[in-house]
């Protein structure tokens, strides 16, 4: 089971290693992991995110995690047998 675990875990992160690749530039530099993932703040700062398009960045690196999970539980049940 933690063998499942582990390898779903797995690539969910090379899923995210892969979407911020792709999808963490902006203006030619790679915007910094604590820019990309701090949520809340104020309305003024959620504003912001929006308007720069940092906020459609994240969910897009966000959603090459997801799919990057969901490889990796296709193929741990695929090896499984």
């Amino acid at each position: 089971m933690s063998k499942n675990i582990l390898s779903v875990a797995s690539f969910a992160l090379l899923g995210l290693i892969v979407g911020y690749a792709i999808f963490g530039k902006w203006g030619g530099d790679y915007v910094s992991m604590k820019t990309l993932f701090s949520f809340g703040g104020n309305g003024f700062q959620n504003a912001w995110r929006s308007v720069t398009g940092i906020e459609d960045m994240r969910n897009k690196i966000l959603l090459c995690g997801a799919a990057g999970a969901v490889v990796g539980v296709l193929l741990t049940f695929r090896f499984k047998k």
